[in-house]
């Protein structure tokens, strides 16, 4: 398959934090738990948007704003003791992974906006203007 990594992460990412989730209260199972599975699946899901747009960088921000509000929703989990410190450790590496990932497809839009174009790529920049042509013409015999 030609899945994009980050794709593949995101989905271990999920896989993990279902089984951290079962170790949740009952009573937060149908709360916290039901938020958390879903900030992972829009997670997912707007991964897959941003790779199939064109203009990716409101569904970028979308992206980046969706997983702090995950690492803040199981920062929580972690700080009701609903989840331990080993779960929460491996679920931030998670997170962190999948962040970092993030941020470097977001650092190579913002490039290739500027690289791609000829005028920035070729010529310097976009209010290049060229240089006036001077021909070096060979000097006249001294007289």
């Amino acid at each position: 398959m030609d899945d994009l990594k980050i794709r593949q992460k995101c989905e271990e990412m999920i896989v993990y934090g279902y089984v951290a989730l079962r170790q949740l209260p009952k009573y937060e199972r149908h709360v916290l738990a039901a938020e958390i599975r879903t900030s992972m699946w829009t997670l997912l899901r707007l991964i897959i948007l941003c790779n199939k747009r064109y203009h990716k960088k409101t569904t970028m921000q979308d992206l980046d704003a969706e997983l702090d509000l995950l690492r803040c929703q199981v920062r929580t989990a972690y700080a009701l003791h609903y989840i331990d410190v080993k779960k929460y450790e491996t679920w931030s590496r998670h997170l962190d992974e999948v962040g970092r990932m993030i941020g470097g497809w977001f650092k190579s839009l913002s490039r290739g906006a500027v690289g791609d174009n000829l005028r920035t790529k070729v010529l310097g920049g976009a209010g290049f203007v060229p240089p006036p042509l001077r021909l070096h013409r060979s000097r006249a015999p001294a007289r």
